[in-house]
């Protein structure tokens, strides 16, 4: 049986929905698709990589990717959830190949300021708050 899949949307795909797309597919990698995206890719955010790498999920390959990419394709997808603070989710597009659509705020990464240190500490309580969502989510979802 196919997985449903789930796409995770932010501005630039550089750190929060990718961060989100790795950790559904650490915590429940038998359940869903998982996959992320962008509405104006960017460059991957460093302190985004080594948070995901601090606990042992290693992301710096991972390409940035745009959501358009997914729009084209028209295919069908179970879950869009996007994953940018709420100024930035009014810019998000209705997606007509979504079954459902979710929002879950976490604040920016690249947006946080201070020494390399503390704007990496913040990116790792940024991770640990979508690592929090995903369990409870999965254990939602996946109640037999």
């Amino acid at each position: 049986m196919k997985k449903p899949r789930v796409l995770f949307v932010c501005i630039h795909n550089s750190a929060r929905s990718q961060m989100a797309e790795a950790l559904l597919r650490h915590r429940c990698p038998d359940a869903f698709d998982a996959h992320s995206a962008g509405l104006e890719p960017g460059k991957l955010n460093p302190l985004a990589v080594a948070a995901m790498a601090e606990m042992g999920l290693y992301i710096a390959a991972a390409p940035t990717k745009s959501v358009w990419e997914y729009t084209k394709a028209g295919e069908l997808t179970a879950y869009v959830i996007t994953v940018c603070d709420e100024t930035s989710a009014e810019r998000c597009p209705i997606f007509p190949f979504a079954t459902t659509r979710l929002h879950w705020s976490f604040p920016d990464p690249s947006a946080f300021a201070g020494a390399d240190a503390e704007r990496l500490a913040r990116t790792i309580e940024v991770r640990d708050a979508i690592d929090a969502r995903i369990q409870a989510w999965c254990a939602e979802m996946c109640r037999t």
